[in-house]
């Protein structure tokens, strides 16, 4: 399974933001940042604050892709 964040980083260009504007108004640890840039899981807390800063829905910053083998 693969976690996408390309909804997540195009809203934050509409709304002309980069992820450091993001981290500091979240609250978010570098490490989380590095976390979704690398497509890995972060908690449904960080997303909730995510999603409740930039009104938005989960399914408008995440998708999730299963592979298949």
């Amino acid at each position: 399974m693969k976690v996408n964040y390309k909804g997540l980083w195009k809203i934050l260009i509409d709304k002309n933001m980069n992820k450091k504007d993001l981290s500091e108004q979240v609250g978010l640890a570098p490490a989380t940042v590095s976390k979704m840039g690398k497509g890995e899981f972060v908690s449904m807390e960080v997303l909730y604050r995510i999603a409740k800063k930039l009104n938005c829905d989960f399914g408008d910053m995440v998708s999730i892709y299963f592979s298949q083998k």
